[in-house]
């Protein structure tokens, strides 16, 4: 088991490529969904791509529970289970909600397997290892950080799931086009999906007032938003008569 200073180095070292992601991405387009491209290797369906990668999370986070001490802790419990809640959608449900044939490069699939995988790592490990073992106190439930916390996270997750279904019905089945999503948060970001994304976890930051949280809070606008931005140039080339890219921002309404 590592040591708390050694987790904290984790934590500064995922910090430092989160930063790093961020300044790639606006150079390299992720190749999956609309920027797949084969250049990026074997491939395969998107709805087997996406279980793949998403589920090692969902896995990995039960393994730390159950191997923890601490899994009878009725906070971190509840914890777990909203960690696992948003995981559980997006492995074993969304996937299957998907129309179309797209396809997903094994190689992204293997690199978000690898990052899910850090990230169980490093939510699991400060929740069940390394907070300290009254941290989290049976009053955490009835306080502000968590209240708080907890509306955000839900919020971001509806906006997340309702955003998600306005892209999936953007084409009749057979129909090959491409359309412009509006409604919901659209009318404010380009990519409302990925905003509803990053409220979530912001708020998952906050119920639990953790460094971990805050640096995955990090990396999924590190990794998130130069894709954001892609979508938004795409949008504004594509549809230069019905995009406003100066009223509609990328990611964050009204900032960016």
């Amino acid at each position: 088991m590592l040591s708390l200073q050694a987790f904290n180095l984790f934590l500064i070292v995922m910090v430092v490529l989160a930063v790093a992601v961020f300044v790639g991405l606006f150079f390299v387009d992720a190749g999956y969904g609309k920027f797949y491209q084969p250049k990026w290797g074997p491939s395969v369906d998107n709805r087997i791509g996406w279980m793949l990668m998403e589920a090692p999370v969902f896995v990995a986070m039960l393994l730390l529970w159950w191997f923890s001490d601490r899994r009878s802790d009725s906070v971190r419990v509840v914890f777990l289970l909203l960690f696992e809640l948003h995981y559980f959608h997006r492995s074993f449900l969304f996937p299957w909600l998907i129309r179309g044939r797209g396809r997903m490069p094994l190689s992204i699939i293997l690199m978000g397997a690898l990052f899910n995988t850090l990230n169980a790592l490093m939510q699991g490990g400060w929740i069940f290892y390394f907070s300290p073992a009254d941290y989290y106190g049976e009053n955490w439930l009835t306080g502000l950080p968590f209240l708080l916390g907890t509306a955000v996270f839900f919020i971001g997750m509806a906006i997340n799931i309702r955003s998600d279904s306005i892209i999936r019905h953007l084409r009749a089945p057979g129909d090959t086009a491409h359309y412009l999503p509006r409604g919901g948060m659209f009318r404010y970001v380009a990519s409302a999906n990925y905003f509803g994304e990053l409220v979530e976890w912001t708020g998952f930051a906050i119920l639990t007032w953790s460094w971990a949280g805050a640096v995955f809070a990090l990396w999924t606008f590190a990794n998130l938003a130069p894709r954001a931005a892609r979508i938004h140039q795409y949008y504004a080339q594509e549809f230069p008569d019905e995009f406003d890219p100066r009223k509609v921002r990328r990611i964050i309404p009204f900032i960016f």
